[in-house]
């Protein structure tokens, strides 16, 4: 069976089914198997899926937005974000929370289409708490990853998109990495990667609410710094290029 055909058979809509799939497929392409068509495998156990579900948008201001999922999964609740932000651009900057709002994928898609539509964007989203302590401990925080991307005339934004794990629950769940593996990032240095996820972990759970979140920073650049960029790199590749 079709990636459509297993996503369209748990319930989703024409349009949810082709995001989805767009989704995943991308993953793929750019080798985050984690985040790809494995995904569709949990999907098909996640319990209390809701495929009717519809994101709300709670409040709109010029500077703020709200959003709830909801019910609907995450990828979908960002992709009505993304839409909406490209459809009305802020006039200059714009924050947006959403809650309700997991599982949310790969961040890199949703930040990579808005600097293609000419915006910069920064998005990081919560997951349940599989971070531990570098010291030990219970886990205390998600992999909350962060994704930017910046715009370019030449066509071709940087886009960066971390997890805090050194990695993927996703690697976990296909079976790439042992569950013991998804600590913090950073060897002797993974004090740092944690304290990113705490600090990520706390924004979005201030602005969003305890449930899982995500909040998106959109706006539009006074400048044009990538192919600059490029330019010192000498060719070397940089996040988020093929």
């Amino acid at each position: 069976m079709r990636p459509e055909e297993r996503i369209a058979a748990l319930g989703f809509s024409e349009a949810d089914t082709a995001t989805l799939s767009e989704h995943f497929l991308d993953a793929e392409s750019r080798g985050k198997l984690g985040h790809g068509l494995s995904r569709i495998d949990w999907l098909e156990t996640l319990p209390g899926l809701r495929p009717d579900a519809t994101p709300q948008r709670l409040s709109a201001e010029p500077g703020y937005e709200r959003w709830d999922g909801n019910g609907a999964l995450g990828y979908l609740t960002l992709a009505a974000v993304v839409d909406a932000q490209l459809a009305a651009p802020p006039a200059d900057a714009r924050v947006v929370v959403a809650s309700n709002c997991f599982p949310t994928g790969m961040l890199g898609w949703y930040v990579r289409r808005l600097a293609d539509g000419g915006l910069i964007a920064a998005l990081t989203a919560t997951s349940p708490a599989r971070l531990a302590h570098p010291d030990g401990g219970e886990p205390l925080a998600g992999t909350n990853p962060l994704a930017i991307a910046i715009p370019s005339s030449d066509g071709a934004p940087l886009v960066t998109d971390v997890s805090m794990g050194a990695v993927t629950y996703g690697d976990v769940l296909r079976g790439a990495a042992r569950p013991d593996e998804l600590v913090p990032f950073g060897g002797e240095q993974a004090h740092k990667g944690f304290a990113l996820a705490l600090g990520l972990e706390l924004l979005v759970s201030a602005l969003a609410g305890e449930a899982f979140g995500a909040v998106l920073v959109v706006g539009r650049p006074e400048a044009d710094p990538v192919p600059a960029l490029r330019a010192r790199a000498g060719g070397l590749r940089l996040p988020g290029d093929a």
